[in-house]
This record gives structure tokens, sequence and C-alpha cells, in this order.
């Protein structure tokens, strides 16, 4: 499913308009980015948690040349599922 028709089913299962739909998704998603941009996780019920975890510095190596490289510490956000929603998938 892409964005347009994820649009398409929250607007039909919300009974919104299509921009209402694509307004409330871009908010969602605006809200997630900021607060895990502070640090902070976003927990929703029965659905999962998105978080921010870091990973350490670590060497690798180039695969075209196979020269080792530094690879630096990055921060990666995360979803964790719920059990409602792991439950839902199976």
């Amino acid at each position: 499913m892409n964005k347009a028709e994820l649009l398409q089913e929250i607007s039909v299962k919300a009974g919104l308009k299509a921009k209402e739909a694509e307004a409330l998704l871009e908010a969602f998603i605006a809200t997630t980015e900021e607060t895990l941009a502070k640090g902070d996780k976003v927990s929703i019920t029965g659905f999962g948690t998105f978080a921010v975890t870091e990973r350490a510095a670590r060497k690798g190596r180039n695969p075209q040349t196979g020269q080792t490289i530094d690879i630096p510490a990055s921060k990666t956000p995360r979803f964790t599922a719920g059990k409602s929603f792991k439950d839902a998938v199976k």
C-alpha cells in the first residue's frame, strides 16, 4: 500500500474528505518526527512505540576496495509493534 492508497482508506474509514485525511496523516508524521528529534518516544497503546536508538561507532569495510573504514555513531528511529498489532497480523 502506498501513501495515496493509505489516505484513501483513512478517508473512507474515518468519514473524512481526502484533504482532511492528508492533513491528519501529515500532522501525525510531523508530530512524531518532532518528538523523536527531541529524544522522546511516541507510544500508542495497542499499536506500538516509536523511539530513537543509538548505534555505536564501529569499523566497516568498503565493499569495492576492501579497505577498512570508520563508521561514526548515529541515531536511528525504531518502531516496536504492540501486542494487539502483532496479534492482528498473525
